[in-house]
């Protein structure tokens, strides 16, 4: 399997910790791109209430980040943002099902660059000729893809949408096309259109046959299996969901 750089980048600077080349974190955690902002302070606020602890986090689109586990990355947390890609993990045995559990919801959302002069008001718009490039998340590695694929099917307008659609790495990576102004339109959650504030638009909020459900659990073979049933403990208290709801993250 050929993965992009960043991903084998990534895996690289994991491996060198686990061999002592680069000083371990107490706990790593592997959280799917959408989760940055919120994981970014929910691991602040789990150190400052566990002193002597220190969380590190590694953010990329969750089958990627499968990837790295799959090939001996020391990852001690999988929080996903989707079920499929956690199915997968368990099947493999990478996770320890009994800390499995569902910590937040999402939206997914269609966006547009707020400077575009394209003004769509639904989602069969993006038919039009005027709608040339549509951003997506990779269906095959990106959850957010997945539930593309799932609405746009739902809706009818898969097939015709098809080759205007433009693959992305992560839904961040999406985020950034329309930021840009280097896509017509793009789809996200609906938390990472509200990161970017006044650089997109949001257009529809789309449905979905699955709901949007973030599932997170401690690897089987993660050392520190006290330390990573704290952190979802904690990613699961009043304090934990209230820093995903500030990110606009409901719950599950």
């Amino acid at each position: 399997m050929h993965l992009p750089l960043s991903v084998r980048i990534s895996i690289a600077a994991l491996l060198c910790g686990a061999a002592g080349l680069a000083p371990a974190a107490d706990l790593t955690v592997s959280a799917a791109a959408s989760l940055t902002n919120a994981f970014t302070d929910v691991a602040q606020g789990y150190d400052a209430t566990h002193p002597g602890e220190h969380v590190a986090v590694n953010f990329a689109a969750s089958g990627a980040l499968l990837a790295q586990m799959q090939q001996g990355a020391p990852v001690d947390v999988f929080a996903s943002a989707d079920e499929q890609t956690m199915d997968k993990a368990q099947n493999l045995k990478l996770i320890d099902p009994a800390t499995r559990t569902d910590f937040a919801s999402n939206t997914l959302v269609l966006i547009v660059p707020s400077s575009s002069k394209l003004q769509p008001t639904q989602l069969k718009d993006l038919l039009q000729p005027a709608y040339r490039r549509v951003a997506i998340g990779n269906v095959a590695t990106v959850p957010v893809g997945r539930y593309t694929k799932d609405a746009l099917d739902l809706a009818g307008f898969g097939a015709q949408l098809e080759p205007k659609l433009i693959p992305a790495e992560s839904v961040r990576q999406v985020l950034a096309y329309v930021e840009r102004g280097e896509v017509d339109a793009g789809f996200v959650y609906a938390t990472d259109a509200a990161i970017a504030g006044d650089k997109v638009r949001i257009v529809a909020k789309l449905a979905t046959r699955q709901p949007i459900r973030y599932p997170i659990a401690s690897l089987a073979a993660s050392p520190k299996a006290g330390s990573a049933k704290s952190f979802i403990e904690y990613v699961q208290s009043p304090a934990g969901q209230a820093i995903l709801q500030k990110y606009g993250f409901s719950a599950p």
